[in-house]
């Protein structure tokens, strides 16, 4: 906590003792008072001690209301799959005296298209989970304030994708197809092509681009690589039976070998074979996955300062924290991406089981926006047609 934030804390408090206690003072003024008094003396007093114990005190009253200035709680709203563990927003509080509520938003689609319709009178002060799918939707529309972080120092600059520091990145991963090892029909794939290989013929399970981030990321992943050649690509796909289920869950859990059933390979994460290493039961020494790194596309998340909140400060406060060591180092085991802050440490199992793509395939904010509708219309004819 800053020296001006500690002093300012302590006033407040003291105003606070000041308006709930009495004085010695006070006590010997009473007791010096005539014994006699007359009915409106006596009816003046008990309206007074009344109306001060109802909490109607204007003393305690503004010494409350000082203290909701000096640290007020301040609202985070974020997409349903944000969680960190218990204590570390409270660790924000004991350093600041700011407090944190948190608010679900929904998935980052549903998080960002619910900003804009409140843009006027915002429910939250920062927004975390905007993605680099949905970021220029939200810059276009004016969400969030500028803020430029003191941590950003720290960040890898390949992560800062809008200039203006609208937002802040937080954290990323790679959205990559996964295989099962011991299930492949033949050699573990190694490009985006070897999924159209007939000896792969009904391995391959992805997600609806329509209702899944790691669908749509993949359906990015494949215009990325071949350009206007991805039409045929997909087509490619459907000829050698590809499945896609609605969302990452009933294609991980319920047609990928995991979950008992019978495909092997699956779009998933980069992080997923850490994750098979850290829940399995009875513990292994190695993944059972692997990941296909030449179809991986990497996937930014990003936290702003709404446009419309009352405490613009305060909110940059909680921006420069989620990029604290304290923050950063939490998000690997509970969200299971990486830290934008470089310098946080990682879980073992990322450091040996987890590495990202060297070389990720990405499309920029401006170019998915333009395009997005024309995309997942022309892939829902090929693939659903």
């Amino acid at each position: 906590m800053s020296s001006i934030k500690l002093l300012t804390c302590a006033l407040v408090f003291a105003l606070i003792a000041v308006a709930c206690g009495g004085s010695d003072e006070t006590a010997e003024t009473e007791a010096d008072q005539p014994a006699e008094a007359s009915a409106a003396d006596v009816e003046e007093s008990a309206t007074t001690t009344d109306e001060t114990e109802a909490g109607t005190d204007p003393e305690g009253d503004e010494a409350g209301a000082e203290a909701e200035r000096a640290c007020p709680t301040i609202t985070l709203i974020t997409h349903d799959s944000f969680f960190v563990s218990e204590g570390t927003l409270e660790a924000f509080t004991e350093q600041t005296c700011i407090g944190v509520e948190l608010l679900a938003g929904g998935d980052a689609g549903q998080l960002v298209s619910s900003a804009i319709l409140t843009k006027d009178n915002p429910n939250a002060d920062v927004l975390f989970g905007i993605d680099n799918t949905f970021l220029q939707r939200g810059l276009d529309a004016d969400l969030f304030l500028a803020y430029s972080s003191t941590e950003l120092g720290s960040v890898d600059p390949a992560l800062l994708l809008d200039p203006e520091f609208r937002v802040t990145p937080i954290d990323y991963g790679d959205v990559c197809a996964n295989y099962w090892i011991d299930a492949l029909p033949g050699e573990a794939p190694t490009s985006l092509d070897d999924l159209l290989d007939p000896v792969n013929a009904g391995q391959f399970v992805t997600q609806n681009p329509e209702t899944s981030s790691p669908g749509f990321a993949f359906l990015l992943a494949t215009i990325a690589k071949y350009g206007e050649g991805w039409e045929d690509y997909w087509q490619g796909l459907v000829d050698n039976d590809v499945s896609v289920t609605a969302g990452w869950s009933e294609a991980y859990y319920g047609e990928f070998i995991v979950g008992g059933g019978d495909r092997s390979i699956v779009m998933s994460y980069a992080s997923s074979p850490p994750a098979e290493v850290i829940f399995a039961d009875p513990p292994i020494d190695a993944p059972p996955t692997g990941v296909l790194f030449d179809s991986c596309y990497r996937q930014i998340e990003f936290a702003g300062v709404l446009a419309g909140t009352a405490y613009p400060a305060e909110a940059g406060m909680l921006i420069d924290f989620m990029l604290s060591p304290t923050f950063q180092e939490d998000i690997p085991l509970n969200m299971f991406v990486y830290p934008a802050n470089g310098n946080a440490a990682l879980p073992p199992e990322f450091v040996q089981f987890g590495p990202l793509a060297q070389d990720p395939l990405s499309i920029s904010p401006a170019e998915i926006e333009a395009n997005r509708d024309a995309w997942t219309a022309r892939w829902v004819e090929i693939v659903l047609g």
